[in-house]
């Protein structure tokens, strides 16, 4: 998938933390390999790209990020089988979402060659960090800054490309709750919902605190026109099942391009389920709920890969899913199926898996 190239240089840690890492307790995105890649943007090109020992670095005040946001990044994981193999989950996909992302806040794209040589290079010297056993994974966040020192408000000529990866387990280890939004928006018509910009993020923060003091883990996004359709969780994409049918909003410039998302569409023709991609509104999930047509609601995203909705909650009405723990749960079905793809303990007859070698 690379075109490979001789200008990666390493310079790789004196000693290593890995001694001092509990891999059996950890708490998501906290704890960080030894190595991270690092390739800046200068001169109207992309320089050398290098690995180096993870360390803190300095940036001036001025730097653009600070100022302007101009800050995209990726959310992907490696995983090991229990011959040591490792692999990555369709990984061109995270690749031509960054630069996608990176096109929509005036960014420059980042070279193909580079991203697979150096993530790959990467993984290897850092190979004892990725644990085998299904579950474990080592998230890689690949995210791209503005570094230009200055302050008018424009595009930046300097930008820094990194990946950084840090052990992981499953992301939410139980069923959420989450609130539907009627009052905050996550994006609009015509705005960076479909980019993984850093400010999307932040702008969802406080109204996500807002439900957490009520008791819910996430927000569950409504269209910023009429607050009356579907759209996305803060992490996650959503699926609702009604009856044996499987429902998603579908993409858009408000809503995130997910590739666990758009796995699970494909698996549910692979085994027969229906899957119908459109407009999801309120109304029709709360009557749903109220005729017991209403299976189950889950999130999905690299990070949860399948997240559980025991219950939601709209303009102080409460409902509980009764399917959440299900036997034969699509939640369950789809986890363990993209799971098996995942660590190669089934066939990949998609091709989604990409053994680093």
């Amino acid at each position: 998938m690379a075109n490979h190239t001789d200008k990666i240089s390493v310079e790789t840690s004196e000693t290593s933390k890995i001694n001092t890492v509990d891999f059996s307790n950890l708490d998501f995105g906290r704890v960080f390999t030894d190595h991270m890649f690092v390739c800046d943007y200068e001169d109207g090109k992309w320089q050398d790209p290098k690995i180096m020992p993870y360390q803190a670095m300095t940036f001036e005040p001025s730097a653009r990020v600070f100022h302007y946001g101009q800050a995209v990044f990726e959310g992907m994981k490696a995983y090991k089988d229990d011959d040591g193999k490792v692999f990555l989950f369709r990984p061109k996909q995270n690749f031509e979402r960054i630069n996608k992302s990176s096109g929509r806040l005036a960014m420059p794209a980042f070279p193909e060659n580079y991203f697979f040589e150096g993530l790959e290079a990467l993984l290897k010297l850092d190979n004892d960090w990725i644990q085998s056993g299904v579950g474990n994974s080592l998230y890689l966040r690949p995210f791209v800054i503005a570094t230009e020192p200055a302050i008018s408000a424009s595009p930046a000529n300097s930008y820094r490309f990194m990946i950084i990866c840090s052990p992981a387990k499953s992301y939410y280890n139980s069923a959420v709750r989450v609130l539907i939004a009627d009052h905050y928006s996550r994006s609009a018509n015509g705005g960076v919902g479909a980019a993984k910009a850093a400010g999307n993020y932040a702008a969802q923060f406080y109204p996500t605190s807002l439900a957490q003091k009520k008791g819910f883990q996430q927000v569950v996004w409504t269209d910023a026109d009429t607050h009356t359709l579907l759209e996305e969780a803060g992490t996650m994409n959503v699926f609702f099942r009604v009856n044996d049918t499987l429902i998603t909003a579908p993409t858009s410039d408000r809503i995130l391009d997910g590739v666990t998302r758009k796995s699970i569409i494909q698996l549910a023709e692979d085994l027969g389920i229906t899957c119908d991609v459109r407009a999801v509104t309120v109304a029709e999930i709360k009557e749903a709920a109220k005729d017991g047509s209403l299976k189950e609601i889950f999130g999905a995203g690299t990070a949860a890969v399948i997240s559980p909705i025991s219950a939601f909650e709209h303009q102080d009405e409460l409902f509980e899913i009764s399917g959440v723990d299900a036997e034969d749960s699509y939640a369950k079905l789809f986890k363990q199926t993209l799971l098996n793809i995942q660590h190669n303990l089934s066939d990949d007859k998609h091709g989604w898996r990409h053994e680093v070698k």
